[in-house]
């Protein structure tokens, strides 16, 4: 099985990836420069599955992965969800005092994930943002600068670099929500899984012209049927200033009667509506 991540290796989504087991030995990762390219890569037919991540408990949504899955959601598919800790490290190429450090670099999470870190043990140091911490860390490890990056420790031994310290996010219980991404044809999904168990993502455009309430015009249509929003979002649609598309997952799948009813009512309503995938909701047990 061949899956697409966020590279280069070494990156918290290849660490992701390997840590789900999902694919077993038999799965070979992929490394994409960035996440659009991850999904395209799927929906163009070029990789079997990609990992990708949506949802930070420390600095919320990944924007990009919102945007590019409504970009591609005629092609590709939740199918599943997987939580991962994030343990930050800064790295160097050689050992470095903190307040030799001149440059940090990372990928924007990390940097916003570590900032009262940053701020409080290295607050002369310039923040550049990389496309992925992997690469972040190769950069460093190419550099003859005093600089360091912000990614897993696993990075370091890739890009023989070395740890400076560990475990700098702010905080303890940091971890990230990814995403399995399949081609909309291809449901892998467990069958076995009860109803309640299960999540659907969806999007939708505002309700025609603003007015009071239309927010809720449209979420009652959930609340009605005690169908439970767990998670909301709104991002700008893009098309003009001031109009917004709004992302949510609810409990249930797509085919359950009473989402099935509220999805179709929701329908009336708005004038875009598009799941983004229905899946086995994460379990703790």
């Amino acid at each position: 099985m061949r899956v697409a991540y966020l590279g280069p290796a070494g990156t918290f989504s290849e660490e992701a990836v390997r840590a789900s087991g999902f694919g077993g030995t038999d799965l070979e990762g992929i490394p994409c420069d960035t996440i659009p390219e991850a999904i395209e890569a799927v929906g163009g037919g070029r990789v079997d599955r990609a990992m990708l991540p949506l949802e930070n408990s420390i600095e919320g949504s990944v924007r990009t992965t919102m945007d590019s899955l409504l970009e591609q959601a005629d092609r590709v598919s939740i199918t599943a969800e997987f939580r991962h800790p994030i343990r930050s490290a800064l790295i160097a190429r050689t050992e470095l005092r903190l307040d030799e450090i001149s440059k940090v670099i990372s990928h924007p999470q990390p940097l916003a994930q570590c900032s009262r870190f940053l701020r409080a043990e290295m607050p002369g140091a310039e923040l550049l943002v990389a496309g992925s911490t992997s690469s972040a860390v190769r950069e460093v490890s190419e550099s003859s600068e005093p600089i360091a990056a912000l990614g897993p420790s696993t990075a370091a031994g890739i890009y023989g670099c070395v740890v400076l310290k560990e475990d700098i996010e702010d905080e303890s219980g940091n971890e990230t929500r990814f995403i399995w991404i399949a081609p909309s044809a291809d449901t892998d999904a467990s069958a076995t899984a009860d109803a309640g168990d299960w999540k659907t993502t969806l999007v939708f455009s505002e309700l025609g012209a603003d007015h009071p309430g239309a927010l809720v015009d449209a979420l009652v249509e959930f609340s009605s049927r005690e169908v439970n929003l767990v998670r909301i979002e709104s991002r700008p649609w893009k098309k003009q200033l001031g109009r917004y598309l709004f992302y949510i997952d609810v409990e249930g799948r797509e085919d359950d009667p009473l989402v099935a009813e509220a999805l179709e009512e929701l329908r009336q309503k708005a004038g875009m509506v598009k799941v983004l995938g229905t899946y086995p909701a994460w379990s703790d047990d």
